[in-house]
């Protein structure tokens, strides 16, 4: 399959990619809260959904690549407020993945066990081994999200946290795991009109939660303390991208293209072994 690398003006996860620049971070939750969620970056999408197979095709080809070179590993962070799409995300967007070689794993509030250890301690136990992707539906980022929203840590530890979690990124990318960290960002009105579409529907009715209720009510204080986690931990070599997602079909797309990109920067290649085919082939063709 022909390689199709794509420079900064074709790609699409640099508009997407978060450059803090030093600005403050009342700044950036300005201009995250000014982004247009629905935006598509002038993506149509009969034309996005025509890409669809060819997509698929390329992420199973590299993903394959991958796994053979059996090297390196992707972890996929996955955030985003309640309704945005982690789950759908996983079964649209990364559906050309295969499963064989992907793990899931969805983060809740710490075990009486996993309390006992530092923040850090469960998400090290589900890290990728070598030509393996695993995807993160949340993170080791909630303990700098709800624990800050929720007064769940002293506000110095909150800012410890953040180096450590620069240092644990840039301590497993040294060691060959690739990171895609992915905001789905939504806006507040999409946010209701999907907690409104659980109620009236039977079949969506059981993901509805008071929970969800609750946190809505703490929706400019999540969108402060996600501004202030992309700016303290988006480093060049482990950037957040913030995906719009009010329009399911490009949070989708947009996705896609940003696991393609990071895979083809990756440079995968198939092995190859030392074998004498000539020998191989005639013992092959002896066993009749």
């Amino acid at each position: 399959m022909a390689e199709r690398r794509r420079d900064k003006q074709n790609s699409v996860r640099e508009p997407l990619r978060v450059r803090p620049n030093g600005i403050s971070a009342a700044k950036l939750a300005g201009k995250l809260a000014a982004m247009d969620s629905s935006d598509t970056n002038g993506v149509k999408r009969r034309w996005a959904q025509s890409q669809v197979l060819a997509d698929e095709n390329r992420i199973s080809s590299l993903q394959e690549r991958l796994f053979a070179q059996g090297k390196r590993s992707i972890l996929i962070v996955l955030q985003g407020m309640d309704t945005s799409g982690n789950d759908g995300t996983i079964r649209h967007a990364l559906r050309g993945l295969d499963p064989l070689g992907v793990k899931v794993v969805s983060f809740k509030a710490p075990t009486p066990v996993e309390r006992r250890h530092n923040f850090l301690w469960r998400i090290r136990r589900q890290l990728p081994e070598p030509g393996q992707i695993v995807i993160f539906n949340r993170s080791h980022y909630e303990d700098v999200l709800v624990a800050k929203v929720k007064g769940l840590a002293a506000s110095q530890e909150i800012e410890k946290r953040y180096a450590i979690i620069n240092a644990f990124e840039a301590e497993i990318i040294r060691k060959g795991t690739a990171f895609i960290k992915l905001w789905l960002h939504i806006s507040v009105e999409e946010q209701q009109a999907r907690l409104l579409a659980r109620l009236k529907r039977p079949d969506k009715r059981w993901k509805f939660s008071q929970h969800d209720v609750v946190e809505r009510g703490d929706w400019d204080a999540y969108q402060e303390a996600y501004a202030t986690a992309v700016k303290r931990c988006s480093p060049a070599i482990a950037p957040w991208y913030v995906i719009p997602a009010n329009r399911k079909w490009y949070r989708d797309w947009a996705v896609t293209q940003v696991l393609i990109e990071t895979m083809e920067d990756m440079r995968l290649i198939y092995p190859k072994p030392r074998l004498n085919l000539r020998t191989l082939e005639k013992q092959i063709k002896a066993v009749a």
